[in-house]
């Protein structure tokens, strides 16, 4: 199966995220193992690349900023990830599929309240500094 058709499978069975959000997280799993193992090189042995549910959420972070830039909290909310479990939840859904593996400690429990969207999101586009004092 290639990722569309497991995107597809997951999308019929959880139509709370948009296909967009699983996309944007298979590219934050890849920014999360270069930031954990980094960049693998070509041609040598398959290594485990495994994540840590925390790890994965810094790099959905990092990634979605640096791709989106203030946009982000508004797409995130559109394609239906609101909060840290909603990026567990489709991890979740993507190993259902088996295009994704998990190692026995893996849990969603991992993704809850891992930090608050709106300080994650919107806060860093924030202006420094109210309006300076007349």
């Amino acid at each position: 199966m290639n990722f569309e058709e497991a995107i597809k499978l997951c999308h019929e069975k959880d139509p709370r995220y948009s296909p967009q959000s699983y996309h944007l997280v298979r590219m934050a799993l890849d920014a999360a193992q270069k930031q954990v193992h980094g960049e693998e090189k070509k041609g040598s042995k398959k290594t485990n690349r495994h994540v840590t549910g925390k790890e994965l959420l810094e790099g959905f972070r990092q990634h979605t900023l640096e791709t989106y830039g203030p946009l982000s909290f508004a797409l995130l909310n559109n394609w239906g990830i609101k909060k840290s479990v909603d990026v567990g939840n489709i991890v979740f859904n993507i190993i259902d599929t088996k295009l994704f593996g998990r190692s026995a400690e893996d849990q969603i429990e991992d993704f809850v309240n891992i930090y608050d969207f709106k300080e994650a999101f919107l806060k860093p586009f924030e202006p420094k500094e109210k309006y300076p004092k007349p």
